[in-house]
C-alpha cells in the first residue's frame, strides 16, 4: 500500500513539474518575442541624422502609425531598458494591458497612455507599462527607489509625431492604489491650487529629494508601474518638461 502511493506521489510531483516547466518555458518564449518585436521597432522608427557631426536619436513615429495608428508616441530613457512605444485607444483604456504592438496577445503588453490623457491638452501625460521581472518594461522603474540610479538616469524623452520632448525627474514614489493618493486623477491641472497640491503630494511621498522643483505652467508626465512591497502598490516617476 505504502508503495502504491509512493509512486503515486512521485508521479504527481513529476506532473507538476513538467506542468510548471512548460508554463515557464512558455512565458520566457513569450517574453523573447515580445523583446524581439520591440528590437524590430526600434529599427523601424530609429533614424540616425548622419549628416549632422554629433549622432542624435530620432523616433518616426510615421513609420510606425502606418503599421498601428493606435500609436501616440516613444518613451526612452538612455542607458535603461526602457525604449519603447506608447499606445492609447480612448474607447478601450486598458487594450494594450495585454497585446503586443501588432495586437496580438501578450503577458508583457505594452506601454499605454490613460484614456484622459490628451497628447496636446494634458498638463500631465500618465503612462502604464508593466512591472516585468528582470528590469523588462517598467520593471526597470523600479531602481529608481535609489538616489544614485536616479543620478545617473534623470531624463525621459518622450517623441510624438510632432516633437521630441525631454523631460527632468522631479519626484520618484509609491502609494497604493484606489486608497492611496490618486494620482491618476491629475491629469489637468488648470488652477495653481490643484498643480501645488498635486505635486506637493509626490513631493511629500517622495523616496528622496531630487533638488528639482516643478512650477505651475510646467508640462509633466508620469510613468506609473505596479509595486510590489504593498497590496495594489504603485511606483511614479513624475518629471517636468524641459523649457
Amino acid at each position: 500500500m505504502k508503495k502504491k502511493f509512493y509512486i503515486v506521489f512521485v508521479l504527481l510531483l513529476i506532473s507538476t513539474m513538467l506542468i510548471s516547466g512548460y508554463f515557464l518555458y512558455n512565458e520566457l518564449k513569450q517574453d523573447n518575442e515580445q523583446e524581439k518585436i520591440f528590437e524590430n521597432l526600434i529599427e523601424i522608427a530609429e533614424e540616425i541624422a548622419e549628416e549632422q557631426n554629433v549622432e542624435e536619436d530620432n523616433i518616426n513615429i510615421e513609420n510606425l502609425y502606418k503599421i498601428n495608428s493606435d500609436i501616440v508616441g516613444w518613451v526612452k530613457i538612455e542607458g535603461t531598458n526602457i525604449d519603447y512605444p506608447v499606445m492609447q485607444t480612448k474607447n478601450n483604456p486598458n487594450y494594450y494591458l495585454r497585446r503586443n504592438f501588432y495586437k496580438e496577445y501578450s503577458v508583457m503588453g505594452t506601454p499605454y497612455l490613460a484614456e484622459q490623457c490628451d497628447l496636446q491638452s494634458s498638463d500631465n501625460l500618465i503612462i502604464y507599462g508593466h512591472h516585468i521581472s528582470n528590469n523588462k518594461m517598467f520593471g526597470e522603474l523600479e531602481k529608481y527607489k535609489q538616489e544614485d540610479y536616479f543620478k545617473e538616469h534623470q531624463i525621459i524623452k518622450f517623441y510624438t509625431k510632432e516633437e521630441k520632448v525631454e523631460y527632468e525627474i522631479v519626484a520618484v514614489f509609491k502609494t497604493v492604489a484606489y486608497t492611496g493618493f490618486k494620482y491618476y486623477n491629475y491629469y489637468n491641472l488648470k488652477s495653481e491650487s490643484e498643480f501645488i497640491a498635486f505635486i506637493n503630494k509626490c513631493y511629500d511621498l517622495a523616496f528622496y529629494d531630487t533638488r528639482k522643483k516643478a512650477e505651475y505652467g510646467d508640462k509633466l508626465i508620469s510613468l506609473s508601474t505596479c509595486e510590489y512591497s504593498q497590496t495594489n502598490g504603485r511606483l511614479v516617476v513624475v518629471a517636468r518638461k524641459i523649457k
